[in-house]
Order: structure tokens, then C-alpha cells, then sequence
């Protein structure tokens, strides 16, 4: 007899309506509330995917590895501790002490090591090595965990009225329910956008001849697409720590590339991200990570969403994905929206998708 599929770990999220973003942007906008997962944020539906497909095939005596900066690692305890597996995870060296806090509250085993994200996957493999039960989690670059994800897009559509004109910060998953036009729209911040240059060094994009890239970022190629690849040695954003992954996976980038609807990339200051951050709080009285309030921008900014999604005659429905994040607190929001207020000048700034500046007002 065939093992039956289990129900999967995560719970359907409220698709809510946003009625002050909507009225600010002459749209119908919509919320998905992907910070009300266990770990809170999307990165729950993937990572649990994965460790009970594997937890399924390989049994319960499974040993959960991750290298992870926060979400990712937090998604993996929390679905390993529910599934009754063993979990590890390894965190690159500057974590705060509440952030080891909400990992061992899930009954992680937590190895502070290395400055990178890239040092923490380097142990984090090597334990594997050692421990025949062991299994690497992947964080970013697998089927299972696009699959996993892809549930939010599913969701979506059996949530909203009608297809929408874009959906902003939803890389991939679409094409499940023939979404394969809209168009996505995917913010970083300016300093940990790896994302944002490795697009435009490929398939004739704004960068795809000179491939110039800032100080401290190198430029690689992989082997398998040959597609070449930002990788950043240094961040200067306070986004970083959820946003700063050192290169983005190469099938991502791949499947970003070849998306029919096109996927837009901008990258934007942290002052800007951290002004979205204090006017969600007050709209939509919820917290969320300086990574998930750069999704926002366009948001409660009309002139970057008129710019992004263009003129039009008629009625506009978007969805922008709310991805979330644990490593937010009052206080923070509070010194984040002091940086916001304090930043000079009447305009902001952002980096457009063919390589060029938007400047718009305050």
C-alpha cells in the first residue's frame, strides 16, 4: 500500500483587502498575511514541505541541518519540533540574542559560526557528512520548496475576485494556476540586492555587456545554466540580515528570466523601507521585518507604483505578498521610523530595472 500524502504543517493565510492602500492607489489592493505562520513568515510553507516530504521518505529519526541568518532556521525548528525530528542550526556570528532565544524555544540546537551566511552552509554541509541521519535543509534552491511556496499563489487564487495586474515580492509558483502573465515586481534593499544585479548581467538586460558590479560584489558564473551571478562579500543595508543572502540560487534567477508576465527588480534605500515599515504598523496595526516593509514601498508610495506598473484605463487589482519575518520589535519600529524622519532631502531615490534612477518626492 502507498504511503498517503500528509496534510501539509501550514494553515491557509487571510487574503485581506486593504482599503487605505487601495484608496492611496486607485487600485483594488490585497494583503496576503504570510506573517501569520508559525515562524512568522512564508518561508514556513517551503521549508516545512520539505522536511516532511524527506521526514516521510527517510524516517522519523531524521536530523534537520540548516545554515540559516533567522526565518529560514526558525521554519525548519518549528516544522521539525511539530514533526518530532531533531533540528540544527547553524547562524553566522553578529546574531542577537533574541533571535537564539526564538530558535531554542523551538527546541533547536543552535551553532553560532562564521561571519557569512556562505561560512554557516559550510558547516552546516560538513555536519552532514558526519551524521548518516542528517539532512541539509535547503533554504532557497529546491523543487520541494518552490512547490511548497507555490501554495501561497494557489491560495491567492481562490481567494481574490479576478487575476491580478501584478503581484509584487511573489518570485515563481504562479504558473500552477495559469498566472504565467502577470507580472511580478521584486524589491531589495540598496547594499543587499543580489537579486537585482544578477538580472541584469543575463539576456540582454541593462548590465548584460559590461557586467560592472559595486565594490565588494564579485561576479560568477554557474556552471550548470551559465548564467552569471552577483555575490555580494559585504551588505550595507540593515535589511541584511533577512534580505542578505551572499547570491541569489541560479534556478530562481533562471525561472525569473523566463517568466512570460516579466519580472520587474528595484532596489530602494533603508530609510524608504523603514518609512513603509511605521506606515503599515499604523494601517494595518502589524509588525513586520524591514525585509518585508521594502515589499511595501510601492505600496504607500503612489509615484514608484505608477512607475512600476504604468497607465492605465481600468480597474487594477494587486496583491502584494506581506513574506513577514520574526526579528522586529517595538522598539525597533520606533528607531526605525526616528532614521526615516531624520533622512535629508525632499526626494528619495531608487534603483529602476533597466539600471537607471527614480527620484520621486517625499
Amino acid at each position: 500500500m502507498s504511503q498517503q500524502t500528509p496534510a501539509p504543517l501550514w494553515s491557509e493565510t487571510p487574503l485581506r483587502y486593504a482599503n487605505n492602500i487601495s484608496k492611496l492607489l486607485g487600485v483594488k489592493a490585497y494583503l496576503k498575511l504570510e506573517n501569520l505562520h508559525p515562524s512568522f513568515s512564508f518561508k514556513y510553507r517551503g521549508i516545512s514541505h520539505f522536511i516532511q516530504t524527506k521526514r516521510q521518505e527517510l524516517g522519523s529519526d531524521v536530523h534537520c541541518v540548516a545554515a540559516s541568518g533567522g526565518n529560514a532556521g526558525l521554519a525548519a525548528a518549528c516544522a521539525a519540533r511539530r514533526l518530532g525530528c531533531r533540528c540544527t542550526v547553524f547562524i553566522p556570528e553578529g546574531v542577537t540574542e533574541s533571535t537564539l532565544k526564538v530558535l531554542r524555544d523551538e527546541d533547536a540546537e543552535v551553532v553560532v559560526i562564521g561571519k557569512f551566511y556562505a561560512e554557516a552552509l559550510k558547516a552546516a554541509v560538513e555536519m552532514t557528512k558526519r551524521d548518516p541521519r542528517a539532512l541539509l535543509v535547503e533554504a532557497y534552491n529546491d523543487p520541494l520548496l518552490w512547490e511548497g511556496h507555490g501554495s501561497m499563489i494557489k491560495e491567492i487564487q481562490a481567494q481574490i475576485p479576478n487575476k491580478p495586474s501584478a503581484i509584487f515580492c511573489s518570485v515563481g509558483g504562479a504558473g500552477a494556476v495559469g498566472w504565467e502573465d502577470v507580472p511580478i515586481v521584486a524589491l531589495e534593499t540598496i547594499g543587499s540586492d543580489c537579486f537585482y544585479h544578477s538580472m541584469s548581467l543575463n539576456n540582454g538586460r541593462f548590465n548584460a555587456t559590461q557586467r560592472t558590479l559595486p565594490e565588494d560584489v564579485d561576479l560568477v558564473r554557474d556552471g550548470t545554466t551559465g548564467l552569471y551571478l552577483a555575490h555580494f562579500r559585504k551588505f550595507n543595508s540593515k535589511a541584511s540580515g533577512s534580505l542578505g543572502a551572499s547570491q541569489p540560487a541560479e534556478a530562481v534567477v533562471k525561472m525569473a528570466l523566463e517568466w512570460p508576465g516579466g519580472v520587474k527588480c528595484v532596489s530602494v534605500p533603508d530609510p524608504l523601507s523603514m518609512r513603509s515599515l511605521g506606515l503599515f504598523a499604523d494601517d494595518q496595526k502589524m509588525l513586520v521585518e524591514l525585509a518585508c516593509s521594502t515589499t511595501l514601498v510601492p505600496a504607500y508610495h503612489c509615484a514608484l507604483f505608477d512607475k512600476l506598473l504604468g497607465p492605465s484605463d481600468e480597474e487594477r487589482t494587486v496583491v502584494f505578498i506581506v513574506c513577514g519575518g520574526f526579528k522586529t520589535s517595538v522598539a525597533e519600529a520606533a528607531e526605525y521610523r526616528g532614521i526615516a524622519d531624520a533622512d535629508p532631502g525632499a526626494t528619495w531615490t531608487v534603483k529602476y530595472d533597466d539600471g537607471s534612477l527614480f527620484t520621486f518626492p517625499k
